[in-house]
């Protein structure tokens, strides 16, 4: 009797725990139907297009003549008259200012009456040596005497050389009083007035010369090799909607060999090829620099790139489109806000460029936005 009920309670307690099994795998299989699939982390990517690597930027600068002549007269006295205006275009050998000719041509009369008086003197000491050698040869003079006419002659002649260089001389004077463009170009100053009494040599205007139009930049000292080997074009504001006119080529001329004290900048002068139209003197512009040429590389943001001390990351998306994982890069530079990725990216891959602190491996992705590698223009 006691045997049939312990065998009665062991089959109760058996029962009881495969129920309990039971009722847990049961809530086990309640919870997975239950269990909700992880949200896609929404992204934004980038097809990669491998691109030549080169270093592109830009300056504003301004447009200024190569040569400008400081103009002054070559005689001194008084401004009678000032022919042309600030930024007016002048010719070569057009008229810019007269100075009172009266005191020159006063000058002038009076070497021209010395020149007078000197070639009357030499025809008479002529004549008279030309006397003096007939009474010598018929034995009426000495030889001392026909050697002093001679004399005479030759001091005579000389004075009449020395009054028509004087003659010369004061013309020229008189020609100096009229002052003319030496090229032709623009006036950019004009720093006397007329009635103004000035000096041999004074600046009365400078004028900027047309055929020689340059591209004046402030170049920062971490720029000055760089330029050198650089391609460079200019883009002149506000030009004629003409497209040949919106972008001229030029090439560097020279770059100063000290920094401005005040900007610690260095100036160079970008020389354009063939200037046009637009390229007025004092214009705004920008002038365009490429440099360097490489393999090829990967353009990205820098919000694509991830150095958590392990090196450079960037998550490529896998070829379903669902998934990102992590890939190692090697940067080729940083410029502009931009990173160049030299390896670790080939054609056609789809990184994502932002949203990558928000990413993990087992986490699903949905793109919402998708764009072409970086231009480097």
């Amino acid at each position: 009797m006691a045997h049939s009920h312990a065998k009665h309670l062991s089959q109760v307690i058996r029962t009881g725990l495969v129920l309990a099994a039971a009722g847990a795998l049961a809530g086990c299989d309640a919870g997975a139907a239950n269990e909700v699939p992880p949200k896609p982390q929404a992204v934004e990517t980038q097809t990669i297009s491998l691109q030549p690597s080169s270093r592109a930027w830009s300056y504003v600068g301004t447009i200024k003549a190569r040569y400008q002549s400081d103009l002054g007269f070559r005689v001194g006295g008084k401004v009678v008259a000032r022919l042309v205006e600030v930024g007016e275009r002048v010719e070569r050998g057009q008229v810019l200012a007269r100075l009172d000719p009266a005191d020159l041509e006063l000058a002038l009369a009076s070497q021209e009456a010395e020149l007078a008086a000197a070639t009357a003197s030499r025809d008479e000491a002529v004549a008279s040596l030309a006397r003096y050698d007939t009474l010598f040869k018929d034995g009426h003079v000495s030889k001392a005497a026909l050697d002093q006419r001679g004399s005479a002659a030759a001091e005579a002649r000389a004075r009449v050389d020395r009054g028509q260089r004087n003659v010369s001389l004061a013309r020229n004077q008189l020609d100096y009083a009229t002052l003319f463009s030496d090229a032709t170009g623009v006036v950019t100053t004009l720093p006397v007035e007329a009635g103004q009494v000035v000096a041999a040599g004074q600046l009365v205007a400078k004028v900027a010369r047309l055929d020689a139009i340059e591209a004046e930049v402030a170049l920062p000292e971490q720029d000055v090799e760089a330029v050198r080997g650089a391609k460079a074009n200019v883009v002149i504001w506000g030009a004629s909607p003409d497209d040949e006119q919106k972008s001229l080529t030029a090439r560097l001329r020279e770059v100063a060999p000290d920094a401005d004290p005040m900007s610690r900048t260095f100036r160079a002068r970008f020389a354009l090829d063939a200037p046009g139209p637009d390229a007025t003197l004092g214009r705004t512009a920008t002038v365009r620099l490429r440099a360097g040429q490489s393999d090829n590389v990967a353009v990205l943001p820098i919000s694509a790139v991830v150095n958590e001390g392990r090196g450079a990351v960037v998550w490529v998306v896998s070829a379903d489109g669902t998934r990102a994982a992590p890939r190692p890069v090697t940067i080729h530079s940083l410029e502009n806000g931009r990173v160049l990725v030299s390896s670790g990216l080939s054609n056609g891959d789809q990184v994502v460029v932002l949203g990558v602190h928000l990413l993990d491996p087992g986490k699903p992705i949905r793109s919402i936005a998708s764009r072409t590698a970086t231009s480097q223009n």
